[in-house]
């Protein structure tokens, strides 16, 4: 693929020519969302990437600066699909996969970070990107799905416990998660009015059938026996962050709890293990899982109370798709990204 030419908004002159040409050229789908915008900095920032192109529809035309760059939004028709290495689609959820199609009909490497192809939306073909749990899977991959905010922090807490046959068969994984608001997207809503969510809390799609069961369900069958997950999600009034809190029945009492996750991402980069229950300002800004776990008191049954926290837009979406990205296009899988 030939190099792209020099970018026309704040790039000019042969030396930064020079410095775009050695770069990865590549895409953003759905660059006015919450997602997307975070997607663009970081490419801006990423010292291999070089963002071609972002689109949104309702936006084309108008100008956002990331970096200390101005792009120019254009429509997503006219996006230059054939220019670039590899597209991040944010689009949304059932509206991204036929722009994913017509990126792979013009050999472009794509991370759909839409529900479109997840694990129990449609998508078991695809490698699924947790990245921790399918690095093998992920490298040198031409289209990844990118997990969901919530199953990021949920199932990266409990897949180790399933691997290694610790949660109780038959059983019922309890799971409260709060979300900032930036996680019910970019369109204006009457209900996330600065009025409406501030100094409140409150949960919602109560009653067990929030989009991203399907997506967690569906992982953790592969990992263990059938048990029941019965996911409330909150609303919190900030911004940016997730913090989960699961109650887990055990097979039988753990000395050290914390052990593991020592020993499931003993070397990971991104995960953090903490005796200590971890907090939104642990996480929010980088690309990061907190987890800590202990043993509850007071109960008949042995049981773990297991919280983690992660942000929504860089772990949970953004981040993690460019850690996908770093591994599909062969560079190293920290590249870019806040620790």
């Amino acid at each position: 693929m030939s190099p792209p030419g020099p970018r026309a908004i704040d790039r000019s002159g042969l030396q930064c020519y020079a410095l775009s040409v050695h770069k990865i050229p590549v895409g953003v789908l759905g660059a006015s969302g919450y997602a997307g915008r975070e997607l663009c900095l970081l490419a801006e920032r990423h010292p291999s990437l070089d963002l071609i192109f972002a689109t949104a529809n309702a936006q084309r035309g108008e100008t956002a600066r990331f970096a200390a760059r101005d792009t120019e939004f254009i429509a997503t028709d006219d996006a230059p699909l054939g220019r670039v290495e590899l597209v991040f689609s944010a689009l949304p959820h059932g509206k991204s996969l036929e722009w994913v199609n017509r990126c792979r009909a013009e050999n472009a490497r794509v991370v759909d970070l839409s529900a479109d192809l997840r694990p129990g939306n449609g998508g078991n073909d695809v490698p699924y990107g947790l990245t921790e749990l399918a690095r093998s899977e992920v490298t040198g991959a031409e289209l990844v799905a990118n997990p969901g905010c919530y199953p990021t922090a949920i199932l990266l807490a409990l897949v180790p416990l399933m691997q290694r046959g610790l949660v109780e068969p038959g059983s019922t994984i309890s799971v409260a998660a709060a979300s900032g608001v930036t996680g019910a997207g970019f369109s204006a809503r009457t209900d996330l009015l600065f009025a409406e969510i501030s100094e409140d809390y409150r949960a919602y799609a109560v009653g067990n059938d929030h989009r991203h069961m399907a997506e967690m369900t569906a992982v953790l069958a592969r990992y263990g026996d059938a048990t029941d997950l019965v996911f409330t999600p909150h609303l919190l009034p900030v911004a940016r962050g997730i913090l989960v809190t699961m109650v887990v029945r055990m097979t039988r009492e753990l000395s050290d709890p914390l052990r593991v996750w020592t020993d499931a991402y003993a070397g990971e980069p991104f995960i953090e293990i903490s005796a200590s229950t971890p907090s939104l300002r642990d996480v929010v800004r980088r690309n990061a899982v907190k987890i800590s776990a202990v043993s509850a008191t007071n109960v008949h049954h042995p049981t773990l109370i297991i919280t983690s926290a992660i942000d929504n837009l860089t772990k949970g979406a953004a981040g993690q798709a460019v850690q996908n990205a770093n591994l599909m296009l062969g560079l190293a899988e920290t590249m870019g990204l806040p620790a």
